[in-house]
């Protein structure tokens, strides 16, 4: 039996099953779970006291930069409550939203912590007019907070750049802003030279970009802001090469100097605006005479001693020339 028949034989088993299927018999028994549940949820509302337990989110809004918190503040409070099972229906099927504590309101009035009344009336500002609250975790809120002193300190990138091919990377990198505020103890911050951003790649570059990093963290200290924005500035290169004479000072009237080979080829990296600017004169390879006389292999490396500062990665080949003198006649 080939592929089609067994296509054709699936095909007429599904028709045949949807076709005998007793469709009358399950909508009617959907139809009868729906009238229990619309029964049930009835019932269920009229009753006059039912209980549940939740969580309500907690959100702190205004806290002071120059201040850390002396125990961990909670993320929710756990409530128990109770009241007609209408209400507490409506509980269990709506999100519940955050209770808003403005950190600078409490400190401003000295107050440390938030219990009795004043935590029962935030916890009230989500609940119903109806509801009775039973019990709720944690009963305190502690706000107490050391005061710490601050420090302006330079943002360093640690992590990976590579660009497309054809793109370097120019200049160095620049943070916005540059520096951020670190704030802990004396003494950490005597140690604390740089903010150092969390380790982070950025890969196959192609234009000038601009990308959001963290900074990272260290325990006790609190940097603002957290997050800075890191500017790759980006151009598109071209290679290009000249051939250079190799040039000799400080060598006596009485001799010569002969180098094989004469010339050496500089290739380098140039963006496309500047690849017409640059022309041969800008290079130069000059060899110092006492420090050939002291050379008895007669051979020396040879480096650039004059190139344009907007060229990237110079090569030169041959890096190392020979050299003999010649007295002159």
């Amino acid at each position: 039996m080939d592929f089609k028949t067994s296509i054709h034989n699936l095909k007429q088993k599904v028709r045949t099953f949807f076709s005998t299927f007793p469709w009358k018999n399950l909508f009617t028994f959907l139809f009868f779970l729906l009238l229990s549940f619309i029964f049930w949820l009835m019932l269920y509302s009229q009753r006059d006291h039912v209980e549940g337990t939740y969580r309500i989110p907690l959100k702190y809004t205004n806290i002071p930069e120059d201040i850390v918190f002396d125990e961990p503040l909670p993320e929710y409070i756990e409530i128990r409550v109770a009241d007609n099972g209408y209400q507490i229906f409506k509980y269990d099927l709506s999100k519940k939203d955050s209770i808003e504590i403005n950190i600078s309101e409490f400190k401003e009035s000295n107050i440390d912590a938030i219990q009795g009344n004043q935590l029962i009336q935030l916890i009230r500002t989500q609940l119903a007019p109806t509801t009775l609250l039973l019990s709720y975790s944690p009963a305190i809120i502690s706000l107490a907070a050391s005061k710490l002193e601050s420090k302006k300190i330079p943002v360093v990138f640690d992590g990976e750049i590579t660009t497309a091919g054809g793109n370097l990377v120019i200049d160095t990198i620049t943070f916005i802003p540059e520096t951020v505020t670190a704030y802990a103890s004396k003494k950490q911050l005597a140690q604390l030279k740089e903010a150092i951003t969390e380790y982070t790649v950025f890969e196959n570059l192609k234009a000038t970009s601009q990308f959001k990093v963290k900074i990272k963290k260290i325990e006790g200290i609190k940097f603002v802001p957290q997050e800075i924005d890191i500017l790759i500035h980006i151009k598109e290169y071209t290679e290009k090469f000249f051939e250079i004479p190799i040039t000799c000072s400080n060598l006596p009237k009485n001799l010569d100097v002969k180098f094989f080979p004469s010339h050496v080829n500089v290739t380098f990296s140039v963006t496309l605006e500047e690849y017409n600017m640059i022309t041969p004169e800008d290079f130069e390879i000059n060899l110092d005479y006492h420090e050939l006389k002291s050379n008895q292999e007669g051979k020396i490396e040879v480096q650039l001693t004059k190139s344009p500062s907007s060229i990237l990665n110079p090569r030169l080949s041959p890096s190392i020339v020979e050299f003999l003198f010649e007295k002159k006649e």
